[in-house]
């Protein structure tokens, strides 16, 4: 009961200082997202008809959108514009494009100066809220969705990955005498994560605990640092962990650690959110990130990225891991598009899991906003 109050409390305090951060973010800039004006979405050179899949399409099979090689073409800002995103972590592949994008001079091609800045979520939303950081690589988690659901003008702009299927990145635990990875017993248990409950891996994990007689509401939490998590794992600091590409090669094969189940395949969890700075007062800096971003998909990380061996080398020099482990992972589908219905489901898991108590789910239409990457790939909604 003290984990679930704790975390519970922990949530509403990151609410209430996006909730204030907010005010102070709107009276600064005088307007909101429902006066602007229509934008002008024109075709654009290499995004075709592949560039935009339907959202409704939840097929764990669906190719994601494309478009050419170096597509879209950058469209550099009248006046250079600083960009400051935060993310947990520069360590995990998800944030691999953004860290190639600064790399490789995508971003300054649009005439952005982008610093990525390492910021856990609790501490950085009310940054994202005041403007002290513009963007933030994160995932609509628990605590945005309450800010949302205060009147925060905040919404999720563009997705990150989904996993490969021979991917074994989400929940792992360590085996009791006698369990297997067919029968674990997963009520109480102890789980380490990087935020708890309110994270969006509460819709996969709860999902994957309930086959083995666990749940939300069966299991404690502890939250630890991105570096963390797999220690306390393997020293029996936590009984289970979710585990990230490429750390769950550090236990796969390991007969103490089962695998007991990922993220779905084929629908993005997280990505890119924007608060009032990039949606309403510099919407042209925002679509010129988004398009920085998607160019770099689609140029160095469409398909099989990691068949090419200087490319795996320059990411684990960025990404500062182990060459050999990034490399015993699948590649990423990385996916800048959101699903549909994917807030709907993680509110539901957040719900389940008591950190939403007495709060209304908040339509997608106000947490999601598929308008800035539809604009920069040339597709009009």
């Amino acid at each position: 009961m003290r984990t679930r109050t704790r975390l519970t409390c922990t949530v509403a305090l990151v609410a209430a200082s996006l909730l204030a951060a907010a005010g102070c973010a709107k009276n600064d800039s005088g307007s909101g997202g429902a006066d602007a004006a229509p934008r002008t979405v024109k075709p654009v050179a290499g995004c075709g008809a592949g560039s935009w899949t339907d959202p409704a399409d939840l097929a764990a099979d669906r190719k994601p959108a494309r478009c050419d090689k170096d597509a879209p073409a950058p469209q550099p800002l009248a006046k250079k514009r600083r960009i400051t995103v935060a993310t947990g972590t520069l360590s995990a592949e998800y944030v691999a494009p953004l860290q190639v994008a600064v790399a490789r001079g995508e971003f300054a091609k649009e005439g952005l100066d982008v610093e990525l800045k390492v910021l856990p979520t609790p501490d950085a939303l009310p940054l994202l809220a005041k403007g002290d950081v513009d963007a933030q690589w994160a995932a609509p988690e628990a605590a945005v969705m309450n800010g949302i659901n205060g009147g925060f003008d905040i919404k999720w702009v563009a997705g990150n990955f989904s996993p490969d299927p021979t991917s074994r990145s989400g929940l792992w635990v360590r085996l009791k005498e006698g369990e297997s990875a067919g029968h674990v017993d997963m009520a109480g248990r102890r789980m380490g994560t990087m935020i708890g409950k309110g994270s969006v891996i509460a819709y996969p994990m709860d999902t994957s605990l309930k086959k083995h007689g666990g749940g939300l509401d069966k299991i404690s939490f502890q939250q630890l640092g991105s570096a963390d998590v797999l220690t306390a794992l393997q020293n029996g600091g936590v009984d289970s962990a979710w585990l990230l590409d490429p750390v769950w090669r550090k236990v796969d094969g390991d007969k103490r650690y089962a695998f007991l189940g990922g993220q779905p395949l084929g629908e993005p969890l997280g990505g890119l959110l924007f608060g009032p700075t990039l949606l309403t007062e510099d919407p042209d800096a925002g679509v010129a990130f988004l398009r920085a971003y998607i160019r770099t998909v689609n140029t160095y990380f469409a398909g099989d990225y990691k068949s090419d061996p200087a490319f795996v080398t320059e990411l684990a020099k960025l990404m500062k891991i182990d060459e050999a482990t990034l490399r015993s992972t699948p590649s990423m589908r990385m996916d800048w598009e959101i699903r549909k219905g994917t807030t709907d489901r993680l509110q539901q898991a957040y719900s389940d899991a008591g950190v939403s108590e007495g709060k209304p789910a908040v339509p997608e239409e106000k947490a999601v906003d598929r308008a800035m990457y539809g604009e920069a790939v040339g597709h009009r909604l």
